[in-house]
């Protein structure tokens, strides 16, 4: 007697297209999402709106009409250029000097186990969160313990301290997933230990040098109350900034800060395809 089996059914191995179904829920997730975007984004473009503005008093704070005169003299005002090369020229030198003391305490935080160690990385995380207030008056009181004016070095020294701390943990972040083995190879090889580091590590881990670098150099352009402690008549841009919202408020200022913006982004675009190019290599 011969047993019968079912008819087996054969699934096409064409997959079904299926249509995204969203909740209410989903619907109102992405609503509020775009509101807080908006809420985010809308003082930035009210910055670039109002330098293309043509204000007919000392204030740019009412819309008058269109004009591209602002772009044409974008340096009208002498202490307002001034300050923003002074802010430039902070950021610059104090993210360069931190970005060598921060990636080697992230590096020598990975590598190395030693005793206090913990509380090398609480330290390392206060100026994190700390108020900066509290760091603006700490600094000051150190400065004038010291006998040191307020100036241009008491403010590059200033951010130095509170960039370390950031660039510190963004390499850490990096380099914590470096394959030690490497150096060990290329020490087996016969390379020296700073010809390892510069052939090895370091082309490595740069990405997370030049993320912590863009980070840096934007807190200390940003930067307004702890220099506002340590600056005495020293003036950066955010210190003209708030100063001119008492007397006169160009629109230079806004052109100004919009350039800024615009070579941030071309810098972060520049080196996104950077990235992609080598990784696709």
């Amino acid at each position: 007697m011969t047993a019968t089996h079912p008819p087996v059914a054969r699934h096409s191995s064409v997959p079904k297209k299926v249509r995204a179904r969203y909740s209410w829920g989903d619907l109102l997730l992405r609503i509020v999402a775009v509101l807080v975007l908006l809420f985010l984004f809308l003082p930035i473009f009210v910055i670039i709106l109002f330098s293309f503005n043509k204000p007919l008093g000392k204030f740019n704070y009412a819309w008058q009409g269109f004009t591209f005169e602002n772009w044409l003299h974008p340096f009208k005002y002498p202490a307002l250029t001034d300050a923003l090369k002074l802010s430039l020229n902070v950021a610059a030198v104090s993210t360069a000097i931190a970005l060598v003391l921060g990636t080697l305490v992230a590096i020598a935080l990975v590598r190395q186990r030693w005793r206090g160690q913990r509380a090398v990385d609480t330290f390392l995380v206060l100026p994190l969160t700390a108020p900066e207030v509290v760091i603006g008056a700490a600094l000051l009181t150190l400065f004038l313990d010291f006998g040191w004016a307020a100036g241009y070095v008491t403010i590059l020294i200033a951010h130095v301290a509170f960039e370390v701390s950031f660039i510190a943990m963004t390499v850490r972040a990096r380099v914590r997933g470096f394959d030690w083995t490497l150096e060990d190879a290329s020490l087996d090889l016969g390379a020296g230990p700073v010809r390892t580091f510069f052939k090895v590590t370091l082309p490595l881990i740069v990405p997370g040098i030049v993320a912590a670098a863009m980070l840096s150099f934007a807190l200390s352009l940003d930067d307004f109350i702890i220099t506002y402690f340590v600056s005495g008549s020293t003036v950066t841009y955010p210190l003209y900034v708030n100063a001119a919202v008492k007397a006169a408020v160009p629109p230079q200022i806004n052109v100004l800060a919009t350039a800024i913006l615009l070579i941030s982004l071309l810098l972060l675009a520049a080196g996104t395809l950077l990235r992609r190019k080598q990784t696709e290599n």
